[in-house]
């Protein structure tokens, strides 16, 4: 994530604020600038101190403090980039989830920051039947039948009591799992998601065989094998996480997602100038400069910077008393799979310059082209 300031006072910002601390200014997020801006009214609309020319206004999700990202004055939708994937909110009716709901929109609005950073494809379901849409689903008043957060045809289902920080640790321990967050969760359901657009049907399919296995093997089946029997006693060889040695969606989602923590990590790194250069004997093999943009960068680059980090940030972690920041491990097998994933997004953006590429060498054509000479007039 970028650094962000106050243009009225030059405040250092969240990403989530929603006024500036020092100046008192209303805060805005302008997605199409990658931008907190200072706001200030005008005839009843916003007016950006970073952009001054257009007028604004907020996502509707702003008056229940979910959101605060910006869309144009004129646009015809009345939520943001984010939230218009939205199909089903929590239930606003139980007290604790309007701060649970904030949570996750937090998480989620941190994954578009990605997304549209990768300039990735995405589609609403108004747009087309299996475009991307959202469910935050509360568990029944009894107990039975929780929600199960998931993904199935474009559709990211997240149960919402994902959002208590208590029951979301209750369940990280009852699976063994070293890591677990919201942001986490939608870094990895959207993996399903893109795995769709990107792979499936493709011809970078038989290479996503190679790498992370055959996905028509019975997902079910696998899963239950997986929670029965727990991962090969060698997964940490072979994945990045244990669960992902459950069948080679899980493979590629986990994959997915670690990727995204990098680049967002790295990112924010870069913004504060973060340098490594380690004082012991053997510590040239961790000295790092973190001051490129890693949604561009060549994946040898983040992967030699992202080391050193992490062992950086790990220590750090450690002398507070506090777990690993990163408690992963990457082997050759899961770098190779890094590459498929950073391949498959920079083909994306390849795809989008060609396009662009090719309707400008038409328009240039038709500039070109020699003007037939007007019939003769009639005497």
């Amino acid at each position: 994530m970028k650094l962000f300031e106050c243009q009225n006072c030059g405040q250092p910002l969240y990403f989530e604020n929603t006024s500036c601390e020092s100046c008192g200014l209303r805060l805005g997020y302008l997605p199409e600038r990658e931008l907190v801006t200072a706001l200030r009214e005008a005839d009843g609309l916003l007016r950006s101190l970073a952009v001054p020319a257009p007028l604004y206004r907020f996502c509707a999700n702003a008056q229940y403090d979910v959101c605060n990202w910006l869309i144009a004055s004129d646009h015809p939708e009345t939520f943001c980039a984010a939230c218009r994937h939205n199909r089903t909110i929590p239930d606003l009716s139980q007290p604790e989830n309007l701060l649970h709901w904030r949570r996750i929109e937090f998480a989620k609005h941190r994954l578009f920051y990605t997304l549209l950073k990768l300039r990735l494809p995405l589609t609403t379901r108004p747009e087309d039947a299996n475009g991307l849409a959202f469910d935050f689903v509360s568990p029944s008043p009894d107990g039975s039948a929780p929600p199960v957060t998931g993904h199935a045809g474009g559709l990211i289902t997240l149960n919402v009591a994902e959002a208590d920080d208590i029951e979301r640790e209750r369940q990280r321990k009852s699976l063994a799992e070293p890591y677990r967050t919201l942001l986490g969760h939608f870094r990895h359901e959207i993996a399903h998601y893109y795995w769709d657009h990107l792979v499936a049907g493709t011809p970078a399919l038989d290479e996503f065989r190679q790498l992370f296995g055959d996905e028509r093997e019975d997902y079910q089946e696998a899963l239950q094998c997986y929670y029965q029997s727990g991962p090969a006693p060698d997964w940490s060889d072979h994945f990045v996480t244990a669960y992902a040695s459950a069948h080679a969606w899980e493979d590629f989602a986990e994959t997915w997602a670690h990727y995204f923590h990098m680049v967002d990590t790295l990112e924010t790194a870069a913004a504060f100038g973060i340098r490594l250069r380690p004082q012991v004997a053997k510590g040239a093999g961790l000295d790092a400069v973190v001051d490129f943009d890693p949604h561009t960068a060549d994946l040898d680059r983040i992967v030699d910077t992202w080391l050193p980090l992490t062992f950086a940030v790990n220590s750090i972690n450690r002398s507070m008393g506090q777990p690993d920041l990163y408690p992963f491990v990457l082997p050759p097998p899961v770098i190779w799979k890094l590459a498929f994933v950073h391949d498959r997004i920079r083909a994306i953006d390849a795809a989008k310059a060609d396009a662009e590429r090719n309707a400008l060498r038409a328009i240039i054509a038709g500039l070109k082209r020699p003007v037939a000479s007007p019939p003769s007039a009639k005497t």
